[in-house]
Protein backbone atom coordinates (compact mmCIF):
# COMPACT_ATOMS: atom_id res chain seq x y z
CA UNK A 1 0.00 0.00 0.00
CA UNK A 2 1.14 3.79 -0.48
CA UNK A 3 2.39 5.27 2.96
CA UNK A 4 0.82 8.42 4.35
CA UNK A 5 3.65 10.27 3.15
CA UNK A 6 3.85 9.40 -0.80
CA UNK A 7 0.43 9.43 -0.90
CA UNK A 8 0.51 12.74 0.31
CA UNK A 9 3.59 13.47 -2.97
CA UNK A 10 1.42 11.67 -4.82
CA UNK A 11 -2.07 13.71 -4.27
CA UNK A 12 0.00 17.17 -3.90
CA UNK A 13 0.96 17.09 -7.83
CA UNK A 14 -2.83 17.54 -8.71
CA UNK A 15 -3.41 20.03 -5.67
CA UNK A 16 -4.24 23.78 -5.95
CA UNK A 17 -4.06 23.68 -10.27
CA UNK A 18 -6.49 26.17 -11.58
CA UNK A 19 -7.18 25.11 -14.83
CA UNK A 20 -9.93 26.54 -15.86
CA UNK A 21 -10.39 28.98 -13.01
CA UNK A 22 -6.56 30.38 -13.76
CA UNK A 23 -7.23 30.78 -17.70
CA UNK A 24 -8.31 34.25 -19.06
CA UNK A 25 -9.71 35.62 -22.68
CA UNK A 26 -7.43 35.99 -25.34
CA UNK A 27 -5.37 38.95 -25.43
CA UNK A 28 -3.13 40.55 -28.37
CA UNK A 29 1.03 39.77 -27.50
CA UNK A 30 -0.02 37.00 -25.01
CA UNK A 31 0.57 33.47 -25.59
CA UNK A 32 -1.25 31.17 -22.97
CA UNK A 33 0.47 27.71 -22.12
CA UNK A 34 -1.56 25.43 -20.48
CA UNK A 35 0.93 22.79 -19.25
CA UNK A 36 0.65 19.73 -16.42
CA UNK A 37 3.34 19.01 -13.24
CA UNK A 38 5.89 17.31 -15.37
CA UNK A 39 7.99 17.05 -18.61
CA UNK A 40 9.70 19.62 -20.86
CA UNK A 41 7.46 21.85 -20.27
CA UNK A 42 7.76 22.77 -17.01
CA UNK A 43 11.66 22.77 -17.63
CA UNK A 44 10.67 25.24 -20.55
CA UNK A 45 9.16 27.20 -17.60
CA UNK A 46 11.39 27.90 -15.41
CA UNK A 47 14.17 28.61 -17.83
CA UNK A 48 12.14 31.18 -20.04
CA UNK A 49 13.11 30.33 -22.90
CA UNK A 50 9.81 30.58 -24.85
CA UNK A 51 9.73 34.07 -23.04
CA UNK A 52 13.09 34.72 -24.96
CA UNK A 53 11.88 33.45 -28.18
CA UNK A 54 8.47 35.52 -28.05
CA UNK A 55 10.27 38.98 -27.04
CA UNK A 56 11.35 40.20 -30.49
CA UNK A 57 7.31 39.04 -31.89
CA UNK A 58 5.83 41.05 -29.17
CA UNK A 59 4.41 38.55 -26.93
CA UNK A 60 4.99 37.60 -23.31
CA UNK A 61 3.60 34.35 -21.99
CA UNK A 62 1.07 33.10 -18.96
CA UNK A 63 1.48 29.73 -17.75
CA UNK A 64 -2.02 28.09 -16.56
CA UNK A 65 -1.59 24.58 -15.00
CA UNK A 66 -3.46 21.49 -15.20
CA UNK A 67 -3.72 18.15 -13.08
CA UNK A 68 -4.13 16.17 -16.81
CA UNK A 69 -5.03 16.06 -20.22
CA UNK A 70 -8.52 15.88 -20.50
CA UNK A 71 -9.26 19.28 -18.43
CA UNK A 72 -6.27 20.94 -20.45
CA UNK A 73 -8.01 20.29 -23.68
CA UNK A 74 -11.69 21.64 -22.46
CA UNK A 75 -9.61 24.94 -21.34
CA UNK A 76 -8.07 25.34 -25.07
CA UNK A 77 -11.65 24.62 -26.64
CA UNK A 78 -13.67 27.12 -24.63
CA UNK A 79 -11.07 29.88 -25.10
CA UNK A 80 -8.94 29.67 -21.95
CA UNK A 81 -5.50 28.90 -23.87
CA UNK A 82 -3.66 29.00 -26.79
CA UNK A 83 -1.58 25.63 -26.50
CA UNK A 84 -0.72 22.42 -24.15
CA UNK A 85 0.68 19.30 -24.28
CA UNK A 86 -0.80 16.33 -23.31
CA UNK A 87 -0.51 12.61 -24.07
CA UNK A 88 -2.57 10.59 -27.20
CA UNK A 89 -5.89 10.44 -25.90
CA UNK A 90 -6.99 13.65 -25.02
CA UNK A 91 -6.74 15.18 -28.48
CA UNK A 92 -8.66 12.11 -30.01
CA UNK A 93 -11.78 12.63 -27.17
CA UNK A 94 -11.74 16.53 -27.95
CA UNK A 95 -11.68 15.91 -32.01
CA UNK A 96 -14.70 13.65 -31.30
CA UNK A 97 -16.60 16.17 -28.87
CA UNK A 98 -15.80 18.95 -32.15
CA UNK A 99 -12.97 20.74 -30.38
CA UNK A 100 -11.40 23.18 -33.06
CA UNK A 101 -7.71 21.95 -32.03
CA UNK A 102 -4.57 21.20 -34.49
CA UNK A 103 -1.48 19.13 -34.09
CA UNK A 104 1.33 21.28 -34.09
CA UNK A 105 4.49 19.09 -32.85
CA UNK A 106 4.83 15.67 -31.22
CA UNK A 107 6.98 14.76 -28.70
CA UNK A 108 7.34 10.98 -29.96
CA UNK A 109 7.66 8.33 -26.94
CA UNK A 110 7.11 11.24 -24.78
CA UNK A 111 4.80 9.16 -22.58
CA UNK A 112 6.86 6.23 -22.21
CA UNK A 113 7.20 7.28 -18.33
CA UNK A 114 4.06 5.30 -17.99
CA UNK A 115 2.78 1.51 -16.84
CA UNK A 116 0.13 -0.26 -14.48
CA UNK A 117 0.64 -0.49 -10.61
CA UNK A 118 -0.10 -3.45 -8.63
CA UNK A 119 -0.55 -2.98 -4.53
CA UNK A 120 1.26 -4.57 -2.33
CA UNK A 121 0.12 -8.73 -1.75
CA UNK A 122 -1.59 -8.63 -5.64
CA UNK A 123 -1.75 -12.28 -7.10
CA UNK A 124 -1.99 -10.78 -10.49
CA UNK A 125 1.53 -11.69 -12.66
CA UNK A 126 0.59 -10.72 -16.19
CA UNK A 127 -1.53 -8.80 -18.11
CA UNK A 128 -4.07 -11.88 -18.50
CA UNK A 129 -4.45 -11.79 -14.51
CA UNK A 130 -6.50 -8.56 -14.82
CA UNK A 131 -9.23 -10.32 -15.83
CA UNK A 132 -12.26 -9.51 -13.94
CA UNK A 133 -10.33 -6.55 -12.03
CA UNK A 134 -10.90 -3.30 -11.06
CA UNK A 135 -8.12 -0.70 -13.16
CA UNK A 136 -8.28 2.73 -12.37
CA UNK A 137 -7.26 5.50 -14.80
CA UNK A 138 -8.25 8.68 -15.71
CA UNK A 139 -11.12 9.05 -18.27
CA UNK A 140 -9.69 10.10 -22.05
CA UNK A 141 -6.23 10.21 -20.53
CA UNK A 142 -3.20 8.54 -22.39
CA UNK A 143 -3.92 5.55 -19.33
CA UNK A 144 -7.11 4.80 -20.77
CA UNK A 145 -5.53 4.01 -24.26
CA UNK A 146 -2.78 2.03 -21.91
CA UNK A 147 -5.39 0.38 -19.90
CA UNK A 148 -6.88 -0.38 -23.36
CA UNK A 149 -3.57 -1.17 -24.94
CA UNK A 150 -2.88 -3.73 -22.37
CA UNK A 151 -5.76 -5.83 -21.98
CA UNK A 152 -5.31 -6.51 -25.89
CA UNK A 153 -2.08 -7.64 -25.44
CA UNK A 154 -2.93 -10.14 -23.04
CA UNK A 155 -5.85 -10.77 -24.80
CA UNK A 156 -8.65 -9.73 -23.04
CA UNK A 157 -10.75 -7.43 -24.12
CA UNK A 158 -12.33 -4.14 -22.48
CA UNK A 159 -15.39 -6.09 -20.85
CA UNK A 160 -12.98 -8.10 -19.07
CA UNK A 161 -12.28 -5.89 -16.71
CA UNK A 162 -13.78 -3.24 -14.31
CA UNK A 163 -12.62 -0.02 -15.66
CA UNK A 164 -12.70 2.21 -12.49
CA UNK A 165 -12.53 6.17 -14.24
CA UNK A 166 -10.79 8.39 -11.80
CA UNK A 167 -8.42 11.66 -12.02
CA UNK A 168 -4.66 10.83 -10.79
CA UNK A 169 -5.24 12.31 -7.40
CA UNK A 170 -8.33 10.48 -6.62
CA UNK A 171 -7.15 7.60 -8.29
CA UNK A 172 -3.84 7.44 -5.96
CA UNK A 173 -6.06 7.78 -2.89
CA UNK A 174 -8.25 4.55 -4.30
CA UNK A 175 -5.04 2.64 -4.65
CA UNK A 176 -3.43 3.50 -1.22
CA UNK A 177 -7.17 2.02 0.29
CA UNK A 178 -6.75 -0.74 -1.65
CA UNK A 179 -10.31 -0.03 -3.67
CA UNK A 180 -8.81 -0.76 -6.75
CA UNK A 181 -6.75 -3.96 -8.33
CA UNK A 182 -4.57 -2.15 -10.66
CA UNK A 183 -3.49 1.54 -11.42
CA UNK A 184 -2.56 2.75 -15.03
CA UNK A 185 -0.76 6.06 -14.43
CA UNK A 186 1.93 8.16 -15.86
CA UNK A 187 4.99 9.76 -14.42
CA UNK A 188 5.54 11.32 -12.06
CA UNK A 189 2.77 9.94 -10.10
CA UNK A 190 4.06 6.15 -11.59
CA UNK A 191 7.52 7.32 -9.82
CA UNK A 192 6.22 8.52 -6.52
CA UNK A 193 3.91 5.12 -6.48
CA UNK A 194 6.48 3.04 -7.26
CA UNK A 195 8.35 4.14 -3.57
CA UNK A 196 5.44 2.47 -1.49
CA UNK A 197 6.49 -0.89 -0.02
CA UNK A 198 5.22 -3.63 -1.99
CA UNK A 199 3.93 -1.80 -5.15
CA UNK A 200 4.82 -3.58 -8.55
CA UNK A 201 4.76 -2.13 -11.70
CA UNK A 202 2.76 -5.18 -13.72
CA UNK A 203 4.10 -3.58 -17.32
CA UNK A 204 5.77 -0.39 -18.64
CA UNK A 205 4.63 1.53 -21.46
CA UNK A 206 8.07 0.66 -23.52
CA UNK A 207 5.98 -3.08 -23.15
CA UNK A 208 2.93 -2.37 -24.41
CA UNK A 209 2.13 0.15 -27.06
CA UNK A 210 4.00 3.86 -28.15
CA UNK A 211 3.24 6.50 -25.88
CA UNK A 212 3.22 9.78 -28.01
CA UNK A 213 2.74 13.50 -26.19
CA UNK A 214 1.35 16.04 -28.39
CA UNK A 215 1.66 20.08 -28.91
CA UNK A 216 -2.15 21.19 -29.63
CA UNK A 217 -3.39 24.35 -30.08
CA UNK A 218 -6.28 26.13 -31.09
CA UNK A 219 -7.10 26.40 -35.15
CA UNK A 220 -7.63 30.05 -34.64
CA UNK A 221 -4.31 30.87 -32.98
CA UNK A 222 -2.31 28.86 -35.22
CA UNK A 223 -4.40 30.27 -38.74
CA UNK A 224 -3.72 33.88 -37.19
CA UNK A 225 -0.35 33.67 -35.33
CA UNK A 226 1.37 30.89 -36.79
CA UNK A 227 4.93 32.68 -36.69
CA UNK A 228 4.15 33.19 -32.53
CA UNK A 229 3.71 29.14 -32.81
CA UNK A 230 6.74 28.28 -34.81
CA UNK A 231 9.00 30.11 -32.36
CA UNK A 232 7.34 28.74 -29.32
CA UNK A 233 8.09 25.09 -31.29
CA UNK A 234 11.80 25.87 -32.19
CA UNK A 235 12.19 27.10 -28.00
CA UNK A 236 10.85 23.74 -27.67
CA UNK A 237 13.17 22.12 -29.77
CA UNK A 238 15.81 23.93 -27.94
CA UNK A 239 14.72 22.62 -24.49
CA UNK A 240 14.89 19.56 -25.43
CA UNK A 241 18.11 19.48 -26.52
CA UNK A 242 19.23 20.36 -23.44
CA UNK A 243 16.96 18.23 -21.15
CA UNK A 244 18.80 15.23 -23.70
CA UNK A 245 22.07 16.68 -22.27
CA UNK A 246 21.46 17.52 -19.11
CA UNK A 247 19.34 14.75 -17.34
CA UNK A 248 20.81 15.40 -13.66
CA UNK A 249 19.98 18.94 -13.84
CA UNK A 250 16.57 18.84 -15.67
CA UNK A 251 15.41 16.02 -12.64
CA UNK A 252 16.80 19.02 -10.28
CA UNK A 253 14.84 21.63 -11.83
CA UNK A 254 11.73 19.65 -12.41
CA UNK A 255 11.61 18.58 -8.73
CA UNK A 256 11.72 22.09 -7.56
CA UNK A 257 9.20 22.93 -9.88
CA UNK A 258 6.90 20.13 -8.87
CA UNK A 259 7.65 19.36 -5.03
CA UNK A 260 8.01 15.76 -6.49
CA UNK A 261 11.09 14.28 -4.68
CA UNK A 262 14.41 13.96 -6.60
CA UNK A 263 14.53 9.88 -6.10
CA UNK A 264 11.42 9.89 -8.21
CA UNK A 265 11.79 12.58 -10.04
CA UNK A 266 15.02 11.33 -11.24
CA UNK A 267 13.08 8.01 -12.36
CA UNK A 268 10.84 9.70 -14.25
CA UNK A 269 13.48 11.58 -15.80
CA UNK A 270 15.84 8.77 -16.73
CA UNK A 271 13.35 7.26 -18.99
CA UNK A 272 12.14 10.33 -20.77
CA UNK A 273 12.18 10.90 -24.49
CA UNK A 274 12.97 14.56 -24.72
CA UNK A 275 11.98 15.62 -28.09
CA UNK A 276 10.08 17.68 -29.88
CA UNK A 277 9.47 17.29 -33.71
CA UNK A 278 6.84 17.68 -36.58
CA UNK A 279 3.88 15.60 -36.80
CA UNK A 280 4.91 12.85 -39.23
CA UNK A 281 2.41 10.86 -41.17
CA UNK A 282 4.09 7.63 -39.15
CA UNK A 283 3.18 9.18 -36.01
CA UNK A 284 -0.26 10.41 -37.65
CA UNK A 285 -1.05 6.80 -38.36
CA UNK A 286 0.04 5.52 -34.75
CA UNK A 287 -2.89 8.52 -33.19
CA UNK A 288 -5.10 7.42 -36.00
CA UNK A 289 -5.15 3.59 -34.95
CA UNK A 290 -5.98 5.05 -31.28
CA UNK A 291 -9.13 6.68 -32.40
CA UNK A 292 -10.04 4.04 -34.45
CA UNK A 293 -9.74 1.79 -31.76
CA UNK A 294 -11.94 4.21 -28.92
CA UNK A 295 -14.69 4.10 -31.79
CA UNK A 296 -14.62 0.74 -32.10
CA UNK A 297 -15.15 0.44 -28.33
CA UNK A 298 -18.27 2.86 -28.83
CA UNK A 299 -15.93 4.95 -25.90
CA UNK A 300 -15.77 8.04 -28.72
CA UNK A 301 -19.52 9.03 -30.52
CA UNK A 302 -18.23 9.25 -33.97
CA UNK A 303 -14.44 8.01 -36.02
CA UNK A 304 -12.05 11.33 -36.05
CA UNK A 305 -9.74 11.63 -39.12
CA UNK A 306 -6.64 12.77 -36.71
CA UNK A 307 -4.89 13.96 -40.39
CA UNK A 308 -8.19 16.50 -40.81
CA UNK A 309 -6.06 18.43 -37.38
CA UNK A 310 -2.70 18.15 -38.44
CA UNK A 311 -1.13 21.83 -38.71
CA UNK A 312 1.45 23.16 -41.93
CA UNK A 313 3.48 24.97 -40.09
CA UNK A 314 3.89 28.58 -42.56
CA UNK A 315 6.68 28.73 -45.06
CA UNK A 316 9.46 30.60 -42.88
CA UNK A 317 11.59 33.49 -44.13
CA UNK A 318 15.05 32.84 -45.92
Amino acid sequence: MLDRRTLLAATFLAAAVPGLRGARAAEPGVLRIGYQKNGILVVAKQQAIIERRLEPLGHTVRWVEFSFGPPLLEALSLDGIDVGLTGDSPPIFAQAARSSLVYAAAQEAGGSGAGILLPKGSPVRSLADLKGKRVAFAKASSAHNLTVAALEKGGLSYADIEPVTLAPADAAAAFARGSVDAWTIWDPYLAVAEEADGVRVLALATAITPQNNFLLASRAFAETRGPVLVAAIDALGEVAAWCRQNRGDVAALLSQGTGVPLPATRRAVDRTDFVIGPMTARITAEQQAIADRFYALKLIPKPVHVADAVWTAPARNG
